[in-house]
């Protein structure tokens, strides 16, 4: 039996050199077709080397629509009951869900729903949009739930920092201008989604009131309140004809300064107006921060982050965002010679 085996063996290894050599002695005589081969291999080759997409991040998550809803000074239990157990209760039954799970917090809830893989990020979103419009009717009064943005959890490709190196602006006004001009500027970037600020202070009007002079005047905290919400809106009104000629009545009311919130009328006291200045002190001021961004240990910076769209290739993003923000220190730098940006892709 050993015998036989061994012969067949032989005869196997015969057959693949005999292959082997037919292939070897067929490309011997036909020189010219093997050459035609390999330039056509080569060509190949070439083509896909140059034309092979490249991605920093492969995006490998799952198809995924968040869902927020803020419901401010509720504890995370009340939040649970009332928000994330309604909204993800009624996307269970939605097409083609995977997974749908629920986070709930200090006045903030965060629903993930999760569907199949191949699902259309912006078909899924559709269906979420839908299916919130009907649980809409059993949440508090007040509360508005949100989609995230068309991205996902490693859409985070860009770090920048706008640093001013004089000291002639403050976190304040560095904020200002990366809210107001910046973010805007580098979300018409194609593939980007969101351009999230960090650090530097949010302006806002800050009112201190001295309790001794609103019982003094007899004003409650909510006629503050109400007086100061009531003041910064423009009203409009009909109009009047003198000479043929009609002429639009409007209130102009948006509050511009210090001095508008200072001079709002509270009441009026046997015919004396009380100001709101008379009750206490106005003044510009920083929001309340949760966190703060730092630059290389030299201290706080104001900066960004740019997140990338679902779907998107992250080096062409990353391309585009820097000749973005080469653009903007071109322009930028005949009225802030002081101001540069540091960069750096994640």
């Amino acid at each position: 039996m050993t015998e036989p085996a061994l012969t067949e063996q032989g005869a196997a290894v015969q057959k693949r050199e005999t292959l082997v050599d037919r292939i070897i002695e067929g490309s011997a005589r036909n020189k010219f077709l093997v050459f035609v081969f390999t330039i056509f291999a080569i060509a190949a080759g070439i083509y896909g080397l140059t034309h092979t997409p490249l991605d920093a991040i492969p995006d490998l998550s799952d198809v995924q629509v968040i869902v927020y809803t803020e419901w401010e000074g509720r504890s995370p239990d009340l939040v649970e009951d009332q928000i994330t157990y309604p909204i993800s209760s009624v996307f269970i039954a939605a097409p083609k869900v995977k997974f749908v799970r629920g986070e709930s917090m200090f006045g903030k809830s965060f629903v993930y729903v999760i569907f199949e893989d191949g699902t259309d990020i912006y078909w899924a979103r559709s269906r979420v949009i839908e299916y919130l419009n009907s649980v809409r009717g059993s949440l508090p009064e007040g509360v508005n739930p949100t989609i995230g943005p068309d991205a996902t959890a490693v859409g985070w490709v860009y770090e920048y920092a706008l640093v001013d190196d004089s000291g002639k602006h403050d976190l304040a006004e560095l904020r200002s201008i990366q809210d107001w001009n910046l973010r805007y500027a580098l979300s018409s970037v194609k593939g980007v989604a969101e351009v999230a600020p960090v650090g530097g202070f949010v302006k806002q009007y800050q009112v201190d009131l001295d309790p001794n002079a609103l019982v003094a005047y007899n004003i409650p905290l909510g006629d503050v309140v109400s007086a100061i919400k009531m003041s910064n809106a423009d009203v409009g009104g009909k109009t009047f004809e003198v000479a043929t000629t009609e002429y639009y009545i409007r209130g102009r009311g948006y509050i511009k300064k210090i001095e508008d919130i200072e001079n709002i009328v509270l009441k009026v006291e046997n015919g004396t107006p009380v100001y709101l200045k008379n009750v206490g002190n106005v003044h510009l001021g920083g929001d309340i921060r949760r966190g703060v961004a730092e630059l290389d240990g030299r201290g706080e910076v104001v900066g960004g982050i740019i997140v990338m769209r679902y779907g998107e290739n992250a080096l062409n993003v990353i391309d585009a965002v820097k000749k973005k923000i080469e653009e903007i220190s071109r322009r930028c730098r005949p009225v802030c010679a002081s101001c540069r940006f540091t960069t750096a892709a994640t």
